[in-house]
């Protein structure tokens, strides 16, 4: 089977891409057919870095933002559209695939409209709640829609969408509380506090975190995955510290262990970008949820706060978060009930269900 790819440019549209396509190779093999792989995306984002590591073929085609304030970046926004479409219309006729997979984001319209102009099967995934103007756009064009939720359902169109879960990578379905402390050198008795702004990093947290570290650190075991461009500058408050309150901080630009810190982690501070909906149920970690500005995020919080999953914080109140995570780590009973909320919204099969729609459209 030939099976193009493209995500939004974030890890939480490249790794669902990832987790298909484990799920889709695992069902051919069982026929004995081989899955060739190809992803378009935009040059310089996450997710090609992800894939250099994946042996997965990437082409690059233009993209930008359309939703934005300034009119001539979204003139610019409509240019690498029309050019990106072309971009992916040859790089499609020249692959052949027998369906597309595109998991949302403005990186994967273009990709979008060369699969309707070339007439493949086109399977659309919606890794957030509540879809952007490019999922809306590119699930009118779709043959399919997969959701992340039953709430998505009312803003996709009727009689293509079907609720699949978030796709995840294995690894979440293998980590234990245990074996995360081993690999990230916790102490395994201690309470532990996730603190993430995605795969980016998210500059106001980072310093709340910055602002607060020996209240935090006193409180808790910290494990901290701060993005590139505030590594130093947090690493520099981390030096300052004495050396037995250093220990408990255990600081990362960027984590691949992720699935293996959130299961050995009791709490969780951080954005809620779509991943949060397939990877916090999975680890059954509780989270207090900073939205991002101007995203979808708000959506994916409240769906979690709803269930009594998580707790909202927004970033006006940001202020508030050390005091907050304080009351959570100390109430046992409000964990526990957190997490077994959070459990409960886990679809651990989402990437074979999204498999099997992939094999359906493409047949």
């Amino acid at each position: 089977m030939r099976l193009a790819l493209s995500g939004g440019g974030t890890a939480g549209h490249v790794y669902p891409c990832l987790a298909v396509a484990a799920a889709l190779r695992q069902r051919l093999a069982q026929h004995d057919e081989p899955l060739a792989l190809l992803y378009l995306g935009v040059r310089g984002r996450v997710d090609e870095q992800v894939l250099a590591g994946e042996g997965i073929d990437f082409r690059a085609e233009r993209a930008s933002a359309l939703r934005v304030r300034s009119p001539l970046r979204l003139a610019r926004g409509l240019v690498d559209l029309a050019l990106g479409a072309v971009q992916a219309r040859g790089h499609l006729r020249r692959f052949h695939p027998q369906a597309v997979f595109a998991t949302g984001g403005y990186a994967s319209a273009p990709v979008a409209l060369a699969a309707r102009s070339l007439k493949r099967p086109l399977l659309v995934y919606l890794p957030d709640v509540r879809p952007g103007w490019a999922v809306r756009m590119m699930a009118r064009l779709a043959t399919r829609v997969a959701a992340t939720a039953e709430d998505s359902l009312p803003y996709l169109p009727r009689g293509k969408a079907a609720v699949s879960g978030y796709p995840v990578r294995k690894e979440f379905l293998q980590a234990a509380k245990e074996e995360g402390c081993r690999r990230l050198g916790l102490n395994a008795t201690a309470r532990t506090l996730l603190v993430s702004g995605g795969s980016l990093g998210a500059h106001s947290i980072n310093q709340i975190v910055a602002g607060n570290l020996p209240a935090l650190l006193d409180l808790c075991q910290l494990i901290h995955l701060s993005g590139a461009a505030d590594f130093d500058g947090l690493r520099q408050h981390s030096d300052a510290l004495p050396e037995a309150v250093r220990r408990r901080y255990h600081l990362h630009a960027y984590l691949p262990e992720i699935p293996w810190a959130m299961a050995a982690a009791d709490l969780a501070l951080m954005r809620a970008g779509a991943s949060t909906l397939g990877e916090l149920p999975l680890a059954g970690l509780p989270a207090v949820l900073v939205p991002g500005a101007f995203s979808d995020q708000a959506a994916n919080a409240s769906y979690l706060a709803d269930h009594g999953a998580a707790v909202v914080l927004p970033e006006s109140r940001l202020a508030e978060a050390v005091p907050l995570v304080k009351r959570l780590l100390q109430d046992e009973a409000r964990l526990n009930a957190m997490s077994q909320a959070m459990r409960s919204l886990a679809r651990p099969d989402a990437a074979d269900r999204i498999a099997a729609m992939l094999m359906e459209i493409a047949a």
